[in-house]
């Protein structure tokens, strides 16, 4: 499969029924290898399942893992960087789209190192809904635990140097882009 490191993407998201949950249109690729795939995004389109659109607010690195249960959202907000876990399926490449299935549950890490669970009623409300398997269940309360694990220990990607770095070489990358287009 041809590498996706340098190229502007989607990101779709879905429902455990396969209905789409959310697309973030054009985000840049800034690393790809064999255990995840870095996505930056700068005031992005973003369609929700009800068709609205908004924009994302702040500028953002976004890490899916091809076997981890969840991915991350590194929001670079102007108090430091609050991280935002999707617990949700590991990612698949369909035509140049990275796609995923979110299972409602998420954690957020606040510059503070604040940790907390969040959604567990509509996790809880969705597991009935769509039939979310004993073993989904187990994989995903496990990985909580592995979350925070990680983020209480400052373990990638939820380390703030490393997020930044992504960061600047997104911007350098894509001004280099805006100057052969001028």
């Amino acid at each position: 499969m041809d590498s996706l490191k340098n190229k502007w993407i989607e990101i779709q998201g879905y429902k455990h029924d396969g209905r789409m949950h959310r697309i973030w249109d054009d985000v840049y690729v800034i690393d790809e290898n064999d255990e995840y795939i870095v996505v930056a995004s700068k005031k992005t389109k973003v369609v929700e399942h009800d068709f609205r659109i908004r924009y994302t607010k702040e500028p953002a690195i976004m890490i899916f893992f091809k076997n981890h249960w969840w991915n991350v959202i590194a929001m670079l907000k102007k108090i430091g960087i609050t991280y935002y876990v999707n617990l949700a399926s590991p990612f698949v490449i369909d035509s140049q789209r990275v796609k995923y299935i979110d299972y409602d549950l998420d954690i957020k890490l606040y510059p503070n190192h604040d940790i907390r669970l969040i959604d567990v009623k509509e996790y809880s409300y969705h597991k009935k809904k769509y039939n979310y398997s004993d073993d989904i269940d187990k994989i995903l309360r496990f990985n909580i635990n592995q979350i925070k694990n990680y983020m209480s220990n400052k373990v990638f990607p939820f380390d703030d140097e490393v997020i930044k770095k992504y960061y600047e070489d997104f911007l350098v990358k894509t001004k280099k882009e805006d100057d052969l287009n001028d």
